[in-house]
């Protein structure tokens, strides 16, 4: 099989009968059969300067038609033969092999986890929101018991996703621990004074 371009347009003869053969004849991927086809077009747009030197755009004409021979050769699985449509040369361009995925890298060894400094947040937090859930709660449920109740759900149901989503993240995890730990200390300090108030 052979890749040409012939009057803008890509073409590949098979070996032995000279006949040529549109690409979406041979299956190929729409997008593949537009690319071969833009190319050639371009391949003819594009004249060799008459000193002879090849410049950046027919070096990327031939790089282009290179590619796509190789992409034509992945998809029939079988050497595909690339005429230069500026240069005249033929070259064979064989079935890429399969790339060797990359191993990834070893995992680093973590860093040991802080636990006086991670607990000490925890302990901040969970004292800062104890005391905002507590007098939250005591202001509201001298109005209404009910909007006590009703602040506290809308609290917990705002912070869960946030919580959620912190505890794998490592600095953030003590934060949703303390924020955790407040939140249920609150909720039972707050049902301790309503049964013993």
């Amino acid at each position: 099989m052979e890749l040409r371009a012939h009057e803008g347009r890509a073409i590949l003869v098979r070996a032995g009968e000279g006949r040529a053969l549109d690409p979406a004849d041979l299956a190929l991927p729409a997008a593949l059969v537009s690319a071969l086809h833009e190319w050639a077009s371009v391949a003819r747009q594009v004249s060799p300067p008459p000193h002879g030197d090849d410049g950046p755009a027919l070096e990327l004409i031939t790089h282009r038609g290179r590619l796509l021979a190789g992409r034509v050769a992945a998809l029939l699985g079988t050497t595909v033969r690339y005429r230069d449509p500026i240069g005249g040369r033929t070259e064979s361009v064989d079935v890429p092999r399969a790339r060797l995925a990359v191993p990834p890298p070893p995992v680093p060894i973590g860093e040991p986890t802080p636990w006086a400094t991670g607990l000490t947040v925890s302990l901040f937090v969970a004292v800062l929101v104890l005391c905002v859930i507590i007098a939250l709660s005591s202001g509201l449920a001298e109005a209404s018991p009910w909007f006590a109740l009703g602040a506290n759900v809308l609290i917990a149901a705002g912070l869960a996703p946030s919580l959620w989503l912190s505890k794998a993240v490592p600095v953030w995890r003590w934060v949703a621990l303390g924020a955790t730990a407040g939140l249920l200390s609150a909720w039972l300090a707050l049902t301790l004074a309503l049964l013993l108030g």
